[in-house]
């Protein structure tokens, strides 16, 4: 596809969004309602649209996954967000962007890893959201393309994560960033690389921001079985990413794979952890948030009922997907200002 077919594409979208309400609800169908929760509108017409228009996110190479990816990002991401500058960086082997709100400096970091499955995603993709972040929370945010599988399998991306957060703090006077106050956060497989490294690194970061993590590639839970099909991410897309990334059964007991499988989360940071109530990822979240709150970390655990997987990324159509997303800044922002306030009174007079 043409980049002017995908802008005429998008701008169709838009259109649909602009419509009538009771036009939207013709276009999207009688109302979804699963396991008490009621699909919102705006997610429905959008799985609709997307069905419609015959462009899903397929995996039948990890290259057509790839090139899905980037355009049904583009489709729903919306203009770029100006109130941030970007500088393009390299750490290792692997490009990386950072992002700084304008007259910012000095600044907490907030560390962000892509989701994709391990097996796509860029900063690309992701580049609206990391926009958003940075911009709405007024903090700098570093974003890298670590490693992708199959050509590197797990623990590529978890050594990569780990490089990135030891750039961050090796680098922080050129970065003008504060070391003491650093950020982890990522979605879906970006969520699991965040909550990896900061349970193998304790203390090095203030606050945990997680939207629909994988953390638990042990077991299948009930939201498997319940929003296996038609709402984006698919139980067999689940499979196929996980057999690309950790093929090894014993891999998938691997606390860098299934965090939730460690037996110490004490030291883990503070946390806001965001679930999509129509999410096949939903159940192992929540369950994580409850791990989380048991080993006596604090975390606030929100589901948005009315969403499915990916919802942070689509920040160009509707308003409930980017109302969300912002209710997160909003968790990060208090996380931040506490941890200021924590840092405050540990210092001496």
């Amino acid at each position: 596809m043409s980049n002017l077919q995908a802008r005429a594409l998008a701008g169709a979208l838009r259109f649909a969004f602009g419509l009538p309400a009771p036009l939207r609800r013709l276009i999207a169908g009688p109302p979804i309602r699963l396991d008490g929760q009621d699909l919102h509108p705006e997610a429905q017409l959008l799985l609709k649209l997307q069905t419609l228009t015959g462009r899903g996110w397929s995996t039948s190479t990890p290259e057509s996954t790839r090139l899905d990816l980037e355009l049904s990002s583009k489709l729903v991401a919306g203009p770029p967000i100006a109130a941030v500058d970007t500088r393009n960086l390299k750490i290792g082997n692997f490009a990386a962007r950072l992002y700084t709100p304008h007259k910012s400096k000095d600044t907490p970091l907030l560390i962000f890893f892509h989701g994709g499955g391990w097996v796509s995603g860029s900063l690309e993709s992701h580049d609206q959201l990391c926009r958003f972040l940075a911009a709405e929370a007024g903090i700098k945010l570093l974003a890298a393309d670590y490693r992708l599988a199959p050509e590197n399998p797990f623990p590529a991306a978890v050594e990569d994560a780990q490089t990135v957060l030891e750039y961050a703090v090796k680098k922080a006077a050129d970065l003008e960033i504060d070391p003491a106050r650093i950020v982890l956060g990522g979605d879906s497989a970006g969520g699991n690389l965040a909550a990896v490294t900061a349970h193998q690194n304790p203390g090095a970061a203030v606050f945990l921001l997680l939207f629909y993590p994988g953390v638990d590639a042990s077991v299948r839970r009930r939201s498997r079985e319940l929003f296996g099909n038609g709402f984006f991410l698919t139980d067999e897309k689940m499979d196929w990413f996980l057999d690309h990334y950790a093929p090894g059964l014993d891999e998938r007991h691997d606390p860098r794979v299934s965090v939730m499988l460690a037996e110490d989360l004490s030291k883990m940071p503070p946390t806001y952890l965001a679930t999509a109530g129509f999410d096949p990822l939903r159940d192992e979240g929540e369950a994580f948030a409850a791990k989380l709150a048991e080993a006596g970390v604090p975390v606030v655990l929100r589901r948005h009922e009315g969403l499915f997987h990916g919802f942070a990324n689509i920040l160009g159509v509707g308003g409930v997907f980017r109302e969300a997303v912002a209710e997160a800044v909003g968790a990060l922002r208090t996380g931040l200002a506490l941890a200021n306030s924590a840092q405050d009174l540990s210092e001496p007079a």
